[in-house]
C-alpha cells in the first residue's frame, strides 16, 4: 500500500491548524500528516500533536523554504511514496487530495499543482497580487514553456521522484514559483488543475497591500536568476 504524507509548513496558526488537520484527515483517510512547527512562538506544535500529527519544530523562523523542504527530506527519510504540500491556514481544500495523488499515480507527471485560476468560483486573492502573478506567468512561460496559472500556489502533490530530488535542492526565499523553473530545467513533469481555494480561515497574511508589489519584484528577479542556473544533476 502506498504511502502519502500531507506535508504543512505552520508558522503562528494555532487558530486554524486543528481544523486543518482533522479536515485532512477525514479526506483522505490513512493519511500521515506531518506538520513542520517554523519557529511558532503560539501554541501551534500543541495544538497540532494533539490532534495526532507528527510535530517536526524548528529551532526559529527559517521561512517557508526551508520548512517545505524539512517536509521533502521527512517524507524521502520514512519512505513515502507520495506527499503533498497544505497550507495551514485554511485556504486549501483538502477534498482535492486524492485527485492529485490519483494524477500522480497514473505515472504521467511528477507534480500536481492546484490552480485557483482555472476555476471560475472561490478566493482569488486581491487584485494587485492577481496581477503580479499574471506577470508571474507571463515570465515563468518565457523560461520553461509552459503556461502555469497559478505558480505562487502552495497547494502541490509530488511522487517519489520529485521528493527525492527537492529534498535536495529546493529554492530558500520564493520557492513556490522558482521550483518550478528548477523542476522543468531538471525534465520533472508539471501539470495544475482546477481548485476551488477560500480565503484564510485565521491569521493575517504577511504579503499585503503593495507589500503584495515589493514581493513580486523580487520574485521576478529571483525567477529570472534561478533560469541562469544550471541543471542540479
Amino acid at each position: 500500500m502506498d504511502k502519502i504524507l500531507a506535508i504543512v509548513p505552520a508558522y503562528n496558526e494555532s487558530a486554524t491548524i486543528e481544523l486543518v488537520i482533522k479536515e485532512i484527515s477525514e479526506s483522505v483517510p490513512g493519511i500521515d500528516i506531518c506538520v513542520i512547527d517554523d519557529g511558532s512562538i503560539d501554541d501551534t506544535a500543541e495544538r497540532a500533536r494533539g490532534v495526532g500529527a507528527i510535530v517536526i519544530s524548528l529551532p526559529f523562523n527559517m521561512g517557508i523554504g526551508a520548512a517545505v523542504q524539512t517536509g521533502f527530506m521527512y517524507a524521502v527519510q520514512n519512505q513515502y511514496n507520495y506527499a503533498v504540500q497544505v497550507d495551514a491556514d485554511g485556504q486549501h481544500d483538502p477534498s482535492y487530495i486524492n485527485q492529485m495523488i490519483s494524477i500522480l499515480k497514473q505515472n504521467n507527471y511528477d507534480v500536481v499543482s492546484g490552480s485557483r485560476f482555472l476555476n471560475k468560483s472561490g478566493y482569488k486573492s486581491p487584485w494587485l497580487r492577481r496581477l503580479g502573478i499574471k506577470i508571474l506567468e507571463l515570465i515563468n512561460r518565457v523560461f520553461i514553456k509552459q503556461k502555469i496559472t497559478d505558480c505562487t500556489s502552495g497547494f502541490r502533490a509530488f511522487n517519489r521522484r520529485a521528493l527525492e530530488f527537492l529534498a535536495q535542492y529546493y529554492p530558500e526565499d520564493y520557492p513556490e514559483p522558482e521550483v518550478l523553473i528548477v523542476l522543468k530545467k531538471n525534465k520533472f513533469r508539471v501539470i495544475e488543475i482546477p481548485v476551488v481555494m477560500r480565503n484564510r480561515l485565521g491569521g493575517t497574511s504577511s504579503i499585503r497591500g503593495f507589500k503584495s508589489l515589493h514581493y513580486m519584484i523580487k520574485v521576478i528577479l529571483a525567477i529570472i536568476m534561478e533560469s541562469l542556473k544550471g541543471v542540479k544533476k
